[in-house]
């Protein structure tokens, strides 16, 4: 059986985003990492209570990784993009190659230029990284679609 991980990069961790992730993961088992409960610094910061290692761990021992945001000031928000900044500077981030990815990205309104830029950002993201690249979901009945190749 895949191991599969919700990465909720919410600080809703029963919005929109959680449910639409219930919705593709509908009959399968799955963890739940609602990022904002992990202290991730940015970039360039140490600080002895950073947490990404623990983030890190859990996305590495997953065979498939959903990752959602909601759209907030026209792009995701920022504990997902300073997860993916942080990802970046990684040594070993090679290791996510070869996982499933599925992109959850919603919001109230967002342009069409806004579900570009992050859908962009995620292509770019699997393919530096070398994961599978299996779609962005904006609203709840195409995550229901989506979920079906998973």
């Amino acid at each position: 059986m895949k191991r599969i991980l919700f990465v909720n990069g919410s600080p809703n961790r029963q919005g929109h985003t959680a449910a639409m992730a219930k919705q593709l993961l509908a009959g399968r088992e799955y963890e739940t990492l609602n990022l904002i409960d992990y202290k991730i610094y940015p970039l360039g910061q140490s600080f002895a209570d950073d947490q990404f290692e623990v983030v890190i761990q859990k996305m590495l021992e997953a065979d498939v990784l959903v990752m959602g945001s909601p759209v907030y000031w026209h792009s995701m928000t920022g504990q997902f993009r300073t997860l993916l900044d942080r990802i970046y500077d990684f040594p070993w981030k090679h290791r996510l190659g070869g996982k499933d990815l599925y992109f959850l990205f919603q919001g109230a309104a967002p342009s069409s230029a806004m579900l570009e830029a992050g859908n962009y950002t995620m292509r770019i993201f699997c393919r530096l990284f070398g994961l599978q690249y299996r779609g962005m979901a904006t609203r709840m009945g195409e995550a229901e679609k989506l979920g079906t190749n998973l």
